[in-house]
């Protein structure tokens, strides 16, 4: 029987669909015992997932101390994994790769030349475009996998496991008698969310069209910036501010109740996707939207980036560009108008309301 480590310290969305590689390993190797690293507020998303056996919790911000982290390297060494998957592949995961006695440590080659360092048994290169629907992200961590064996046929997609219990919770009460529309009025990161009055144009263009309620969904930190956004829309009626997920578990569990998602791109879409539900996703323009772009059919899961709307705005969409821009993305961002998104929002909720 092997022990698999697989080490994703990233966000929710990386965390997801890190998933899909003990997912298809378990699919193979049933008796194999498969443990996840992550951060300490990603675990909702791999909770109760049948094919991870245990996760281990790290907290961001304790992990850069060198004795934190020295000593995590010898509590994994103890373990002694056969296989250790490094999807994350950065300073922190490589250091424990290569201290941590595993016969096998699969993870990305450094972009440098000169960067990799004997992290890792079988390094990996980063493809440079995507080739499947599923997008880059994950076509990446699938290579990692395609270092152990051969998987096929590969499953692809994410998935989230809700118990019973967890299915029965009634968060909707009173609002259960209309369809609800989930809207991520911020990204993850300011980087990553649209200008305020432009989410407003079009949370009141849902509202004026469609008879449904409007649930705000934004991270406990960015209260105040959901609110400021509230105060904007013309159309009140509809929008749902008194039922909120604490957690990323509780917003899996209200997002399994709701109809689908329309959101500025995040963990927040990935999730939804895993639960079956239709996306609409609003890039950042510094996203490379290949990359993480999931399962998009143009009907049920559809999404818009400003590259495709005015592609000459942009030189070149290399890493140092995508830097350039992710420092200062608004002036971009501001082109990405309401007049742009519209028509392709509206066909994305003819298709699936």
């Amino acid at each position: 029987m092997k022990k698999i480590l697989i080490i994703q310290n990233k966000r929710i969305g990386d965390v997801l669909i890190s998933s899909v590689i003990a997912n298809n390993y378990k699919m193979k190797f049933p008796e194999s015992e498969i443990h996840f690293m992550a951060y300490d507020f990603t675990h909702g998303v791999i909770m109760n997932n049948p094919n991870i056996d245990k996760i281990i919790s790290i907290n961001d911000k304790e992990l850069k101390k060198i004795p934190v982290l020295f000593q995590l390297i010898r509590q994994i060494r103890k373990e002694k994994y056969d296989i250790i998957f490094d999807p994350y592949s950065k300073t922190q995961s490589k250091l424990i790769c290569k201290f941590s006695g595993a016969g096998q440590t699969i993870g990305h080659k450094s972009r440098k030349k000169f960067g990799n360092w004997g992290y890792y048994t079988h390094p990996v290169t980063i493809s440079k475009e995507k080739t499947k629907i599923c997008g880059k992200a994950i076509e990446d961590r699938i290579h990692l996998l395609s270092q152990v064996s051969n998987f096929d046929p590969i499953d692809y997609e994410p998935k989230i496991s809700l118990s019973e219990e967890e299915k029965k919770e009634d968060w909707l009460g009173q609002y259960a008698s209309k369809k609800i529309i989930v809207l991520g009025v911020l990204g993850s990161t300011p980087q990553k969310s649209m200008p305020y009055n432009y989410v407003a144009q079009i949370v009141d263009y849902i509202a004026s069209n469609y008879d449904a309620y409007l649930l705000f969904n934004y991270a406990p930190h960015q209260k105040e910036e959901a609110q400021k956004i509230y105060e904007l829309c013309k159309n009140k009626a509809n929008i749902i501010l008194d039922i909120y997920a604490p957690s990323i578990r509780d917003f899996i569990k209200l997002m399994n109740q709701c109809h689908l998602l329309v959101s500025n791109e995040g963990g927040t879409v990935h999730i939804a996707k895993a639960l079956n539900k239709p996306t609409f996703t609003i890039f950042s323009p510094y996203v490379n939207k290949d990359h993480w772009a999931s399962f998009e059919d143009g009907i049920k899961h559809h999404s818009v980036h400003l590259l495709e709307m005015k592609p000459d705005l942009f030189d070149s969409f290399t890493f140092e560009e995508r830097k350039k821009i992710e420092k200062n993305p608004d002036e971009l961002y501001k082109q990405l108008t309401p007049e742009l998104i519209v028509p392709e929002l509206e066909i994305f909720l003819k298709n699936n309301f």
